[in-house]
């Protein structure tokens, strides 16, 4: 049988990357990491993925695949083998898919604006940020992981909450994620990151620091009063 040729396109920082290692990981196949330079993108990346010219991108025996969770649905249906990432039962498999939508489409963006603003504005943009994990913290409620007792799908799309917070907390100086009101979110974050896997695969945290302190920076001079 042919080996199969696995490349995995990837930027040093951005979190989506991330989830697809993670599953490969999970599933023990081999793959290749192609670190891509944002500001100065390959031919190569722009060839795979022309429309978004993002990452990640996934090429499997040169058939390209964009588009994080998309690209870990792929590896679910191709590689069968456990663990899996989404449960059998259909339902649930299409709230895993809810949810993890929800956490791109509202999560980030709600931070995000939290992390960009100052003062009165940080305090208004708090109050749907808080709502957004105070959703997180009810699905988690009784659980060790959003897929149940291990690392799944869902916890893989939301993986880059138990990094990224605590960088956002360092550089504002203020605090997004309450231990005491979020026991759950929080408990998850500390099992997720202490998952060998997982834990292996960060960031280096201080150059995170210095490239999260200058985009907020941008953005702060970027709305001041002219």
């Amino acid at each position: 049988m042919m080996a199969e040729e696995v490349k995995l396109f990837r930027s040093w920082s951005s979190p989506f990357p991330l989830r697809v290692i993670w599953a490969l990981e999970l599933k023990g196949i081999p793959y290749e990491v192609i670190l891509e330079d944002l500001s100065n993108k390959s031919s190569l990346l722009l060839h795979y993925n022309p429309i978004h010219k993002k990452v990640p991108v996934l090429v499997h025996n040169g058939k390209s695949i964009a588009e994080s969770l998309v690209i870990l649905e792929y590896v679910e249906e191709t590689w069968k083998q456990t663990p899996s990432l989404l449960p059998e039962d259909p339902y649930e498999r299409a709230m895993e898919r809810f949810w993890a939508k929800f956490g791109d489409d509202k999560v980030l963006p709600s931070l995000w604006n939290v992390f960009i603003k100052q003062g009165k504005d940080q305090e208004e943009a708090m109050v749907p940020a808080q709502e957004n994990l105070t959703y997180l913290e009810e699905l988690l409620r009784g659980k060790n992981f959003f897929s149940g007792e291990r690392i799944g799908f869902l916890d893989l799309a939301f993986g880059w909450l138990a990094n990224m917070v605590s960088v956002f907390e360092e550089v504002m100086g203020a605090t997004v994620l309450d231990n005491q009101k979020l026991p759950s979110l929080s408990a998850w974050m500390k099992n997720f990151m202490d998952a060998p896997i997982i834990k292996e695969s960060w960031p280096p945290r201080d150059k995170l620091i210095t490239k999260h302190q200058a985009l907020r920076q941008a953005h702060i001079e970027k709305e001041a009063p002219k």
